[in-house]
């Protein structure tokens, strides 16, 4: 699986794990819609960084594995927006 489609299938697959609904998580975290879970879940957009402690809390997942997961998608974004300089 493309790495930058990583955090959306792990979100995905533990929300579900959880037996929650995109709603029932919009509650937990005082959304007023489940169209920012949505959008999680489908690439669009991450997590704000205020709702990570309480996404591992909800979804019982590892800190360790989600910063991880987070962090291989920021490198794999920057290594693309950042052309590499050829050395002369």
């Amino acid at each position: 699986m493309p790495k930058q489609r990583r955090l959306a299938s792990f979100l995905k697959e533990y929300r579900i794990k959880s037996a929650l609904s995109q709603a029932d998580v919009a509650v937990l975290l005082k959304y007023s819609t489940p169209q920012f879970i949505s959008n999680w879940e489908r690439g669009v957009s991450s997590p704000p960084l205020d709702k990570l402690s309480q996404l591992i809390e909800i979804y019982r997942i590892s800190r360790e594995e989600l910063i991880d997961i987070m962090l291989d998608e920021a490198r794999d974004h920057l290594e693309k927006s950042i052309p590499r300089k050829k050395m002369a």
